[in-house]
């Protein structure tokens, strides 16, 4: 009881805002009716790839988009939770350049409804790394904030540098699809003192955009030579446009 009265107080004198205008909701860390149909979360058919959504209804048949049929991927299971446009691309920004870390707990649970199908047979989570010098200066890794928040709710193990990246390269937007993959290369590898974790293991791999899957693909094959069994991945938001 003097718990819920303190909340309420609480609540009273700092009221809830829209994570996207910053307008008063009616719950924390929500979104406004406004903002939130300007956000385009992913539901029904999917590709079993990305999670990019398709036309049409699923017939038992593993079923992937123009995209991932083109690039075969290293990994086997992909899904995303919304597309990378509108507010959605808003909040994804936010949370990645503008010390909005408060987004990454609404959006992982955004993200655990759209990956429940990767969460079976206890997945090792783990994030897309950043390079030491870029986590310096950004503060924050936006990916791993992601999956330890989506660890927390779906009650699996988290391993935070379960990957690391060993060379810098350059920011990856705006370059084309062949640049994404040539600069990365083996830029991303599995630690000697976390090999012992992720053999034997089905991964799972969070990461806050994908566009070209390049930076995913590089984690996979990563893991995938540390010996880990199978390669799955959840990303926030999906770029339609590769």
């Amino acid at each position: 009881m003097l718990t819920a009265r303190i909340q309420t107080a609480v609540s009273l004198i700092y009221p809830s805002q829209c994570l996207g205008c910053g307008g008063l909701v009616s719950s924390d860390f929500g979104l406004c009716a406004a903002c939130w149909a300007d956000v385009h979360f992913i539901s029904g058919t999917v590709c079993e790839g990305c999670g990019v959504p398709l036309p049409g209804q699923t017939d038992g048949f593993r079923l992937e988009c123009d995209s991932c049929l083109r690039h075969p991927r290293p990994w086997s299971q992909g899904r995303s939770a919304l597309l990378y446009e509108g507010q959605g691309r808003k909040l994804v920004l936010a949370l990645k350049h503008g010390d909005r870390t408060e987004i990454a707990d609404t959006a992982a649970d955004w993200l655990h409804r759209a990956a429940e199908p990767l969460l079976k047979g206890d997945p090792l989570i783990c994030p897309v790394p950043l390079h030491w010098t870029r986590l310096l200066k950004r503060k924050y890794n936006q990916s791993s904030l992601l999956a330890a928040a989506l660890a927390r709710k779906s009650e699996l193990h988290h391993c935070p540098d379960l990957l690391r990246r060993t060379r810098r390269t350059p920011a990856l937007e705006g370059k084309t699809r062949d640049q994404r993959y040539r600069l990365l290369g083996s830029a991303i590898t599995v630690p000697p003192k976390r090999k012992g974790r992720i053999k034997g293991r089905v991964v799972l791999i969070v990461d806050d955009v994908m566009t070209s899957g390049a930076t995913l693909n590089a984690c996979s094959d990563a893991c995938l030579q540390a010996g880990a069994t199978e390669v799955r991945v959840a990303v926030l938001a999906r770029v339609t446009q590769t």
